[in-house]
């Protein structure tokens, strides 16, 4: 990858952060997928551990279970706990309560569980048949 390419990515990551609404917050994932990089959790975090913008909401982002990253009782732990609650979200033993993470682009332009290719329901993913031994 280039280093332009790397600029790139890191800006699509950062708008997706910067696109997490005030009182809501997103997985690492989920926002490397709305940068459009899927399984780039990694790199969202890198990101977020380098960033030096304290105007940044970082604090938005959390583990995919609703999990603070950092570790308990860190300087890092207190102060995510303290920005989200500041925001209203209420924070439990170090995971968001009662919350559902911000919608996605689809869900915001095509209603909840559509996706944009056909904005009909989604279809349950069904696992391949086993095969028999006889």
């Amino acid at each position: 990858m280039s280093n332009q390419d790397a600029a790139r990515n890191a800006e699509r990551i950062l708008a997706a952060i910067r696109a997490i609404p005030r009182g809501e917050v997103a997985g690492y994932g989920e926002v490397a997928r709305r940068a459009g990089l899927p399984g780039r959790a990694r790199l969202v975090a890198r990101l977020l551990s380098e960033n030096g913008d304290r105007d940044l909401p970082w604090h938005r982002v959390m583990r995919s279970d609703g999990r603070i990253a950092f570790p308990e009782g860190s300087k890092g732990f207190r102060e995510q706990s303290q920005r989200l609650r500041a925001e209203g979200v209420h924070v439990e033993a170090g995971r968001v309560r009662g919350l559902r993470a911000a919608a996605t682009l689809d869900e915001q332009m095509w209603g909840e569980g559509m996706h944009a290719e056909t904005a009909a329901p989604r279809k349950a993913r069904r696992a391949p048949a086993k095969a028999r031994v006889k």
